[in-house]
């Protein structure tokens, strides 16, 4: 009886942690628009940068990630992080709820991926309204964000 409590105990230690972490890199995918991008992970960056910034939006910084793997003898598909936004759209959000400023100034994913193609992330403004609860306060400015968001995606991948 003994050996097969432990029998029990091992293979959950063993399972339960392998589900869970399924959920989570499920629940880490929610929210997230992807949009194919026409383009290299280089030439999608500086198209980004360039629209962005005609529109009004303030670059805060820009990681490349394979960079940083390649200083520690790693290597990483490549992959840009731009943050960027305009604090006269976030403050009213923030003023909201100031959780959401966690998810602000927004960030864009440029990455290319096993099999070649590029792609274009964002997180939904939709799903960090609902992320912190800006129902009956920031639906306005959400769909703005939301539409220029889209607007800047298809200009910047096409």
């Amino acid at each position: 009886m003994k050996k097969i409590l432990l029998g029990l105990l091992a293979l959950g230690l063993i399972v339960i942690p392998a589900y869970a972490s399924k959920g989570m890199n499920k629940k880490a995918n929610n929210g997230i628009v992807r949009v194919k991008s026409a383009f290299s992970v280089s030439e999608t960056t500086e198209r980004f940068e360039s629209v962005a910034q005609q529109q009004g939006l303030k670059i805060v910084a820009k990681i490349d990630h394979a960079a940083g793997a390649k200083s520690i003898n790693q290597e990483l598909r490549p992959t840009q992080l731009i943050i960027f936004g305009n604090p006269a759209t976030g403050t009213p959000l923030m003023q909201c709820n100031q959780t959401v400023g966690i998810d602000l100034p927004q960030k864009a994913l440029i990455w290319q991926d096993e099999q070649g193609q590029v792609w274009f992330g964002y997180n939904s403004p939709k799903y960090l309204m609902a992320r912190h609860q800006l129902k009956g306060c920031g639906e306005e400015a959400i769909q703005k964000i939301d539409n220029a968001l889209s607007m800047l995606a298809q200009k910047v991948t096409q």
